[in-house]
């Protein structure tokens, strides 16, 4: 059976002040009617059940991603004690999972991306479940074709020859390769056989399990002793000691980048993750003068500028070019949009003079 595991412990900085401890990017809507995660559940339609669909997030988020998702058993939504980093979020799902259901196949997808369409995604897990059932101790992951040399992103470099004919097409992975410089994202584009990593996944939970267990024996051990007392009274005391005591490390590093045997699908929906304030351009487009605007805004000789404010409160405009100008009920950003960087350093500032109160 399938099973879907939705990682939302993001802090979503780069999209202060909307974004917030209580209130990270995956809890907000963007303009789009909906939040990134409810958008990402939402988006497996009956490809898997309320009840087989897992939300890992983290312990202050539990009560808030719970009310944003009413249809899932509030059971289902899993509040990490601390951050660190997917592999033993995956690695606790796989767990998770394998306790119902221990032939479980696992979609693993981030909670903040944007993807569009929902019937074109479902076809590209269905393609992948197949590849995993054909052979079980296969890992497949999914590739976006490159649109621009994005320096923001990791790749995948797949082999030259489709593994068939099927569609979407699917091929072996040679190599995962770090976020690259300009130039080398560059001959990446050129090239034509390298893919955008989109960070989801398909797999048997056994598979990804015993992984951990041969590339990461110490993040292995540990989530093993919550294993142990999953179903039990004393889950609740050992998950918080031990996912404590665990190593932060990322999947693609931990397990990703050396297993032998994993396949990229050429994913067939858009796809985007939204990394920060001016990528919302790619998602939500443009007015004549390049401005990308959430809200009510009145412009004038006002161009390249991200414009974001809150029902009821006006932003005008005159004279400004290429800002990021951003207005919640207690903090407003003015930030030149080449500086976006430089976002990461200023909510640490913050955090740095104890103003908890913004954050």
């Amino acid at each position: 059976m399938l099973h879907a595991v939705i990682m939302a412990g993001g802090s979503g900085t780069r999209f202060w002040p909307a974004s917030r401890a209580d209130r990270p990017k995956q809890l907000l809507d963007f303009g789009l009617g909906q939040t990134l995660l409810q958008a990402a559940v939402r988006r497996l339609g009956d490809l898997v059940e309320p009840q087989q669909t897992l939300v890992i997030t983290n312990q202050r988020l539990v009560k808030a991603t719970c009310g944003s998702l009413p249809e899932l058993p509030k059971m289902n939504v899993i509040g990490e004690p601390c951050r660190r980093d997917t592999a033993p979020c995956i690695g606790l799902a796989a767990a998770l999972v394998m306790q119902d259901d221990p032939d479980a196949i696992m979609l693993v997808t981030p909670a903040d991306h944007v993807i569009t369409s929902d019937a074109q995604f479902q076809s590209a897990v269905r393609r992948a479940v197949a590849l995993v059932e054909s052979d079980p101790g296969r890992m497949v992951t999914f590739g976006i074709r490159p649109t621009y040399p994005a320096s923001t992103f990791g790749y995948i470099e797949r082999q030259q020859s489709p593994l068939d004919l099927t569609a979407p097409v699917a091929y072996a992975v040679d190599h995962f390769r770090e976020k690259p410089s300009r130039p080398i994202a560059e001959s990446y584009l050129a090239a034509g056989n390298f893919y955008w990593n989109a960070g989801i996944f398909v797999w048997k939970a056994a598979t990804i399990w015993s992984a951990l267990a041969e590339y990461e024996p110490d993040i292995h051990a540990g989530l093993n002793e919550i294993r142990q007392t999953i179903g039990t009274r004393e889950f609740a005391k050992s998950f918080e000691r031990e996912f404590e005591g665990i190593g932060a490390k990322s999947i693609d590093f931990a397990v990703m980048e050396r297993y032998p045997n994993v396949v990229v699908v050429e994913a067939p929906f858009t796809w985007d993750d939204l990394g920060n304030w001016p990528a919302l351009a790619r998602t939500r487009g443009v007015d004549g003068q390049g401005n990308t605007v959430l809200g009510k805004h009145l412009g004038l000789e006002t161009r390249g500028c991200v414009i974001s404010t809150d029902p009821g409160h006006l932003i005008a405009t005159l004279g400004v070019n290429d800002l990021i100008i951003v207005h919640t009920p207690d903090a407003t950003l003015v930030a030149n949009r080449k500086d976006e960087e430089s976002m990461r350093e200023l909510v640490k500032r913050m955090e740095q003079l104890g103003w908890k109160e913004y954050l």
